[in-house]
């Protein structure tokens, strides 16, 4: 029904309208009763897809990834549709507007999408506000900082991030691969991303200890363009760092082999969505493989049927997210994933 009936008239729209409508459409269901009904068709219960990563119990290994419920506006109703997980963000300390419209390109010819959002969030406080309600998953916490804070400070605004959430989410996520705020992945950087996720590992401590709580999971989340060096100075700074593990892959600012026209192709932007597969699958294998299995990967981008997302779990992920392949597959996609991954045990 979505993809023969509700995505042709959808895609007719502009794509962040089509977004509003359909976060007001899902809230709308919801209040009139929808829930136990989206929970009936979508959710998969098994104890064979239950995942334990991070310390953490997961019910089935697909989550949704960062981006499409920025502002932690819609996690509970979203679980209906079966996820294992949700990650919220990415948050920054203050509001902001993100890059002026348009910004949110479809590129159907690939399923794919170009974005240059910049991080559009109402701020982490905001959001607190809704987490503080009981939650019906287990949410992720994406982080960033804001357009205006230089570089040399961006570690003040991670904390001021974590410091607000850390009661509200289950994991953390440092996002220094956006390619879309400027300078942010000059980050990624050995050095100064060193610098960042050990005065988050210090701030984790702390803040556990002081409220006698468990210090929470932080992850990683690193683009498809960095280099194998690259790549092999991230399993080192997580070895240095010891943090929890690594998300990959972030959109991409590749255009090869693209079907779609110039007009969508040159706009600026991450892209996502089929396209990345590939190379998404290889960050994925490289790190599995060269770390030796030394920590935990969430393996997301052009995941738009079983068959990738079993590819990313096959190449060394623990978990998969998807987002544009739900844009593009409608919430039946969630538990296809999960059926497949039965098929196979």
């Amino acid at each position: 029904m979505y993809k023969f009936v509700l995505r042709p008239l959808l895609f007719f729209l502009d794509p962040e309208r089509v977004h509003h409508l359909s976060f007001w459409g899902i809230k709308f269901l919801s209040k009139l009763g929808f829930s136990k009904l989206f929970r009936n068709i979508c959710v998969v219960e098994d104890t064979r897809l239950e995942r334990e990563v991070f310390g953490l119990k997961f019910p089935n290994p697909v989550g949704l990834a960062a981006g499409f419920d920025k502002d932690a506006k819609l996690y509970n109703e979203l679980s209906d549709f079966g996820f294992g997980f949700i990650e919220i963000g990415t948050l920054t300390p203050k509001p902001q507007e993100g890059n002026p419209k348009r910004r949110l390109f479809r590129l159907k010819p690939d399923q794919a999408i170009i974005n240059r959002m910049g991080f559009n969030n109402k701020g982490v406080f905001d959001a607190v506000e809704r987490l503080k309600k009981k939650h019906r998953v287990l949410i992720g916490g994406n982080i960033g900082k804001n357009k205006i804070t230089p570089n040399a400070d961006a570690k003040k605004d991670y904390l001021i991030c974590f410091d607000a959430l850390f009661e509200h989410v289950d994991y953390f996520v440092v996002n220094v691969s956006s390619p879309n705020t400027p300078g942010l992945r000059e980050l990624q950087d050995k050095e100064p991303l060193t610098e960042l996720l050990q005065e988050l590992k210090r701030e984790n401590t702390k803040i556990a200890q002081k409220i006698r709580s468990k210090e929470k999971p932080i992850l990683l989340k690193i683009a498809p363009d960095l280099t194998d060096d690259q790549l092999l100075d991230i399993i080192t700074i997580v070895a240095d760092t010891k943090i929890d593990g690594v998300i990959a892959t972030n959109t991409t600012i590749s255009r090869d082999n693209l079907k779609s026209s110039l007009v969508h192709t040159e706009e600026r932007g991450g892209l996502s969505g089929k396209p990345l597969r590939a190379r998404s699958t290889e960050v994925i294998r490289f790190l599995s493989e060269k770390s030796k299995k030394a920590f935990p990967i969430i393996g997301v981008g052009g995941i738009h049927g079983p068959e990738e997302a079993l590819e990313k779990l096959e190449a060394g992920a623990d978990l998969v997210q998807i987002w544009t392949g739900f844009v593009y597959e409608g919430p039946g996609l969630i538990k296809r994933i999960n059926n497949a991954i039965l098929a196979q045990t």
